[in-house]
């Protein structure tokens, strides 16, 4: 454990001197209290309490936001030690690829963990000023909170294998937008062509609820807005996580930084010094 917390600690002062962790908490922070000021017009029309309404609109803020950092702090993980010629000294330390990826993890999971917390956190602090009875909806943010650092961890984990496939950092930064693009961007545009194409209730549309789970930011989307009291803000969105069992969108969003992880180790083993 002790090479793990040795190599999350550099690699957490590296995140400092490369300024990721100001980068990820600033945008986190600007983009929680834009949606934290715009997103609240609803509570009266649907009588949920602010921050309920709130976590509903950073729902949507994190589902683009956190994937894009967490790929943009590891795509240049392994690539970056490959091009500074600094990955075969790294794996003749006492520590194995294995223990080199889960340092790699942990500092950035905690780069992510600060910027949700400190970004949500601000959110908070705006519906509470503004509503005292937004209280209420406390729950709901530590469950945003837990899920956006699962979330995170999939993406790093993606990330990595980027980054071992490519071994080059622009390689790895440009399979990483893509990554970024088809799963939280295109994805979805397909699922809602698909849902066109089967509207009569067809196998197309059936298969929704397990395509749905097959992603992890829908998987995300599709639990905290189930969960959330005030689902019925996120429009359709909110009306197909209450058709799916949220045990099913939580088992999927645990299983992806396992399955995230288990690729990105695989490829790192073939990366040669």
């Amino acid at each position: 454990m002790k090479p793990i917390l040795s190599t999350a600690g550099i690699e957490f002062r590296i995140a400092l001197r490369n300024r990721w962790v100001a980068i990820a908490t600033g945008l986190m922070v600007l983009f929680a209290l834009v949606l934290a000021a715009a997103g609240a017009a609803p509570t009266g029309d649907i009588g949920a309490d602010r921050l309920s309404v709130t976590v509903v609109s950073l729902t949507s803020l994190a589902v683009y936001l956190v994937p894009l950092l967490a790929l943009l702090i590891s795509f240049d993980a392994i690539a970056g030690e490959v091009e500074r010629g600094t990955l075969p000294l790294l794996l003749t330390y006492p520590v194995s690829r294995s223990g080199i990826l889960a340092g790699k993890l942990l500092a950035h999971l905690l780069i992510l963990a600060i910027a949700v917390s400190l970004g949500y956190g601000a959110a908070a602090l705006t519906a509470l000023w503004a509503d005292a009875g937004a209280m209420t909806g406390m729950a709901a943010l530590i469950r945003l909170i837990w899920t956006s650092v699962l979330l995170g961890a999939t993406f790093l984990g993606l990330g990595y294998a980027l980054s071992s496939l490519a071994r080059r950092p622009s390689g790895a930064a440009g399979l990483a937008i893509g990554l970024w693009l088809a799963l939280v961007v295109l994805y979805d545009l397909g699922l809602l062509a698909l849902v066109v194409s089967g509207a009569d209730g067809g196998p197309a549309t059936r298969s929704l609820p397990g395509l749905l789970l097959a992603n992890p930011a829908d998987s995300f989307r599709l639990f905290n807005l189930a969960a959330a009291e005030a689902g019925g803000a996120a429009g359709g969105m909110g009306g197909a996580a209450a058709s799916i069992p949220l045990w099913q969108s939580a088992l999927s969003l645990m299983l992806w930084p396992l399955v995230a992880l288990a690729l990105a180790l695989a490829a790192f083993r073939k990366v040669t010094p």
